[in-house]
């Protein structure tokens, strides 16, 4: 079993950047790929950005130079970078986690909200 948490969110001025964790537990050699995704109110959970099974990184176009994802393996993190924030940018943010098994794991999310 894979579990997942995340941290970092929070309220911030659009503009401004926050930085992402994911702190992977358990089965952690079962892991094969991991990433986020968000969903905002009323819309499908979106990909932001992951680490693909060769280690490629893949983000969506809307966050391409603005987040970073990144990781250290030896403490079983990921880690998001966002910034130049927009208030579209508001959304529940998850940590997930894709197994050998194809099972996909999920974080219990973490709210950023982007306001003035």
């Amino acid at each position: 079993q894979v579990q997942l948490v995340e941290s970092g969110g929070g309220l911030v001025q659009p503009g401004g950047s926050l930085r992402l964790s994911c702190a992977a537990s358990g089965n952690i050699p079962s892991i094969k790929a991991m990433g986020w995704y968000r969903q905002a109110p009323g819309k499908q959970r979106e990909l932001v950005a992951i680490f693909s099974v060769s280690g490629t990184i893949h983000y969506a176009d809307s966050m391409k130079g603005r987040f970073t994802i990144s990781r250290d393996v030896r403490k079983n993190m990921v880690y998001l970078q966002t910034t130049s924030l927009k208030p579209e940018d508001a959304a529940v943010y998850y940590c997930h986690a894709r197994t050998w098994y194809d099972k996909d794991v999920w974080g219990q999310g973490t709210q950023v909200t982007v306001s003035s």
